[in-house]
């Protein structure tokens, strides 16, 4: 998997000479800040929840990352020193070429230059995340931060999309572009980016015809990895009151909900960068490259990277090479390889923001004109009825013949970007006749059941991704549901069943009665197992043996059968595992049963494992990476990977030879909301919403995530100074 497709999930803080201490504020500055602080209120609820109320939508960004400050300042800074391409200060040279190509795809003078021109409401807001933290840092001496000191207010121009993948790369790894920038260029064969992993989300809507009260739902189930995203609700007296999830150390609601309506971003394959094969020609010694028959200079950047060793910053200079099409990332086929994308702009921040004040469907229309998300398809309800959904959001203009998930030939001027396409050319639906919508990182082409947008209908490249067991699983339980109210959409949105298991237990079991001898000790050893497996309802669940044996089982079969996101002529998950539970023999399928029963054997001196025994949550610490140990506290988990189909999904493995399954990703925060005359809501989060492990909010979810029991959502002010935990202005 791509180094920055997830949260980084190594980090420790070192002592060394470079360090230097927090930087600091004068009288002045001190006394501007205090006053600012007093223009803000943060309730705490009984689930430790910040509720933060401010004049100004400054002043609630203010106050938003004072306590996401208090919550997780580690988590903050991790994600800011990734953006500025400086973790090689803190972690070495083993990640030296993930900082490279992070310099070579954001550019911070670009971000510079961009708040100097940003519109001063948009400056404002970005002022005060930055004295918020420093704010923090000051009044919190004891807080040592691994490498940021101090915060400015164009950091959060460096990552403008809420997504937890922060680089549109197209299909380019980092193991490339380490061996076109170290010379070692003929010692790494071009391997395709991993596509092997299922990540994302789901996302829910259901129109006023579908539920029991006649108001819009949506449901919010982002699949991360857990504690990306806490839960938050920022409000001011210039409009802005919206509830849900915020990514660490960024100032909008990413996904959530306000008063009108709400979104759900899943993750999307949607074509949003290139890359492009240059015809460079050296000329005394002076590289050009070729476009439209002429020879243009390639522009050269010297970038530096410092990494720490024994304790020391030692510089390392890369001479790095851009032509129009944007920076050389690779060389293939005796090519070099070029990357045009889109991964930083002040207006995909601009849209991140705008959107949480919609107050209606034509506002929201609105955000999406910006067309500047350039990650995610979006789910939408309000309070009116409408439901909505859009694939993508910036999708470039190209040459509907070529196939763009391949190398296009970058020296000439018929295969560059002809602007963007308007959102209504896009892959998008607005209340279907069927009531409900679903997005599983799937196809669009299934969001509506037999009422979706059709294929033929669309440029290949606007929606490559194929379908999935989740939207599967999703088509099946809402194609066939009404009535819905909050508790039944939630209980819809936990169904555990691992439909994959649909198309690979029939096929096992066919391949073992046809090609195992009745008399053999093989058959004697498989027949139990076999069975159970066969008479199986497929449904994971804590105390199912069956489910241990089919998901350990199908991470041993043939990977084609996990294989996520695809490229335009490619077969999806669905059909590769349809494709090889037909054609399979009895070598793809007998000796990975086997292998279970002896790895099961082997740790608990038995095969009859039930889910819940081997698959655990575990929250010992507070650290980004997390050790998880056998010998610590941990709870059963009986929903499985939504790789599997599963919609709750819960991603677990072995951990350090752990005898026990840890999950690290899947269900973080899970909310449903009710679009009626007042707003409606549940939520859920993964352990809880503090990062501290001294508090009672860092696993007091813990066993309602077990149980999948929500807790009320307080939206409303009344609500949450009922339920006040902690009131108080920031620095107090």
């Amino acid at each position: 998997m791509h180094f920055y497709s997830k949260i980084i999930k190594s980090f420790f803080f070192i002592c060394v000479s470079f360090q230097i201490s927090a930087q600091k504020i004068n009288t002045k500055e001190v006394a501007r800040l205090e006053n600012l602080a007093k223009q803000v209120t943060i309730i705490r609820d009984n689930w430790g929840i910040p509720h933060v109320y401010g004049k100004t939508d400054a002043d609630a960004v203010f106050g938003l990352l004072y306590a996401q400050c208090e919550d997780d300042f580690k988590r903050i800074e991790m994600n800011y020193i990734e953006k500025l391409g400086r973790l090689s200060e803190i972690k070495g040279q083993s990640v030296l070429y993930n900082d490279l190509e992070i310099k070579l795809l954001i550019d911070v003078d670009e971000a510079k230059a961009d708040y100097t021109k940003a519109p001063v409401w948009l400056k404002k807001l970005l002022n005060s995340y930055a004295d918020a933290i420093n704010f923090y840092l000051y009044k919190h001496p004891e807080v040592k931060p691994a490498l940021l000191t101090h915060f400015e207010p164009w950091f959060p121009l460096l990552w403008t999309d809420g997504s937890i993948g922060a680089i549109s790369t197209a299909d380019l790894s980092t193991a490339e572009l380490k061996a076109f920038y170290s010379g070692n260029n003929d010692k790494v064969a071009y391997v395709e980016r991993e596509k092997y992993v299922q990540t994302g989300s789901n996302g829910f809507a259901f129109a006023p015809s579908k539920t029991a009260d006649g108001n819009a739902i949506l449901y919010i189930n982002p699949h991360t990895t857990f504690y990306f995203r806490p839960e938050v609700q920022i409000t001011s007296e210039e409009g802005l009151n919206v509830y849900g999830a915020v990514t660490w150390g960024q100032f909008f609601i990413y996904q959530g909900f306000n008063e009108n309506c709400g979104w759900m971003h899943t993750s999307s394959n949607v074509d949003v960068a290139d890359m492009y094969a240059e015809k460079i020609v050296n000329q005394k010694g002076k590289l050009f490259y070729e476009f439209d028959n002429k020879l243009l200079p390639v522009i050269e950047k010297e970038i530096t990277i410092n990494y720490t060793e024994n304790g020391k910053l030692i510089p390392k200079k890369f001479k790095t090479y851009f032509t129009n099409n944007g920076p050389i990332m690779a060389k293939r086929d005796g090519k070099w390889i070029s990357l045009k994308s889109n991964n930083r702009s002040m207006t995909s921040l601009i849209q991140s923001w705008v959107r949480t004040k919609s107050t209606n469907f034509d506002d929201y229309k609105k955000a999406m004109d910006l067309k500047a998300n350039t990650s995610n398809n979006t789910v939408y309800a309000d309070n009116k009825g409408n439901i909505a959904y859009w694939h993508g959001n910036f999708i470039p203009i190209r040459d509907k013949n070529l196939n763009w998930s391949k190398v296009i030939d970058g020296s000439i001027s018929a295969t560059q970007w002809k602007g963007l396409h308007d959102v209504n050319e896009t892959v998008h639906i607005y209340n279907p006749v069927n009531g409900w919508l679903q997005n599983c990182n799937s196809t669009p082409f299934s969001v509506a059941g037999i009422n979706s947008p059709k294929k033929a209908d669309y440029i290949p490249y606007m929606a490559p991704d194929g379908e999935n067991f989740r939207g599967i699983n999703a088509v099946r339980i809402f194609s066939k549901g009404n009535n819905y109210t909050l508790d039944k959409v939630i209980a819809d949105g936990y169904d555990s069943k691992l439909s994959i298991f649909e198309i690979l237990i029939p096929s096992l079991v066919n391949v073992f009665e046809k090609n195992i001898n009745v008399q053999s000790p093989e058959y004697t050893a498989l027949k139990e197992p076999i069975s159970i497996l066969k008479y199986w309802d497929y449904y994971a669940k804590e105390n199912s043996v069956a489910t241990t044996l089919a998901v350990e089982w199908a991470y041993k079969l043939d990977p084609i059968i996990l294989k996520a996101y695809i490229d335009e002529g490619e077969l999806d998950q669905v059909e590769n595992t349809k494709k090889f539970a037909k054609n399979a023999t009895a070598a793809q399928m007998i000796p990975q049963l086997q292998a279970v029963l002896k790895d099961l054997e082997s740790k608990f001196g038995r095969w009859q494992v039930a889910w819940g025994e081997i698959n655990r949550f575990q929250r010992s610490s507070g650290a980004i990476d997390l050790k998880y140990d056998d010998s610590k506290p941990s709870i059963p988990i009986g929903y499985g990977p939504g790789s599997w189909g599963s919609l709750p999904s819960f991603k677990s493995s072995y951990q350090n030879n752990s005898k026990k399954r840890y999950g690290y990703n899947g269900n973080s925060f899970i909310c449903a909301v009710e679009f009626g005359p007042k707003i409606k809501a549940k939520s859920l989060l993964a352990g809880g919403n503090s990062g501290d492990e001294n508090s009672k909010h860092f696993t007091d979810q813990a066993e309602m995530y077990r149980k999948g029991q929500f807790k009320d959502v307080l939206f409303y002010k009344e609500d949450v100074t009922k339920n006040a935990e902690k009131t108080y202005h920031p620095g107090e």
